[in-house]
């Protein structure tokens, strides 16, 4: 087993007022070369932005796009013609293929909304854009892993042009869960959104990662109740 360690304040920051954004990748003007991307990872952003605020339409292409809303509500439309709102509890994904723009927006004028960004390099370039948004039922985590993501439609959660395993976990103080990797050639990032958890002998702190390779399961344990975000992704 191979491991590296991301904590929370070593991920480069952008402060833009109604923007603030934490990088755990290089991404915009952070650019760390020791942080580049994790296998197929190439993104995750922490954003908070603030009410009557967001990004407007632009353009990606030939990206797998994922936001998971934390607070708040955020507002979504893009050139497929999809308009609508997500929150917490519910996952969208986005295909952008052979090309598509779109807007993110605080759905409030009042308050704040914080969601992960989330990019992933594509198994296959050039598709039709797609988009889909499923809501999840907090139940289905409680203590257990719930899978949000894979690369097939006909499995739990949404799919993926890509060959990634996305899962959500609520673990109370002292509850473990053991994670199984499901593909050859990947590695697991684990990313803790809340509390404090124990991986691989490593103690993780409100929003520290810990990518881990060359293993066929990890083992997670809350020291204080936690909700984690787990992402199996190719390496290659």
């Amino acid at each position: 087993m191979r491991t590296i360690i991301h904590k929370a304040d070593s991920r480069g920051y952008a402060d833009h007022g109604w923007l603030k954004s934490y990088h755990t990748f290089s991404f915009a003007g952070y650019h760390n070369p020791s942080r580049m991307h994790f296998g197929a990872l190439r993104v995750l952003n922490d954003d908070f932005v603030a009410g009557g605020n967001g990004f407007g339409r632009h353009p990606h292409d030939n990206m797998e796009i994922i936001s998971i809303p934390l607070e708040g509500t955020l507002a979504h439309g893009d050139s497929m013609g999809n308009e609508g709102t997500i929150q917490p509890n519910e996952i969208q994904v986005m295909s952008a293929g052979t090309g598509v723009a779109h807007s993110e927006f605080n759905g409030s004028e009042v308050d704040h909304v914080r969601f992960l960004q989330i990019w992933l390099f594509p198994n296959k370039e050039n598709v039709t854009p797609r988009y889909d948004q499923i809501k999840i039922d907090p139940a289905d985590r409680k203590n257990k892993l719930q899978q949000v993501i894979s690369p097939n439609p006909n499995d739990e959660g949404t799919w993926i042009h890509q060959d990634a395993w996305f899962h959500l976990t609520d673990l109370d103080t002292g509850n473990s869960v053991e994670y199984t990797l499901k593909g050859e050639g990947t590695g697991v990032y684990i990313f803790l959104l809340e509390g404090q958890l124990e991986v691989a002998g490593e103690i993780l702190e409100r929003r520290d990662a810990i990518g881990i390779t060359d293993t066929t399961e990890v083992a997670l344990t809350a020291k204080e109740n936690a909700s984690v975000l787990i992402m199996e992704v190719p390496m290659v």
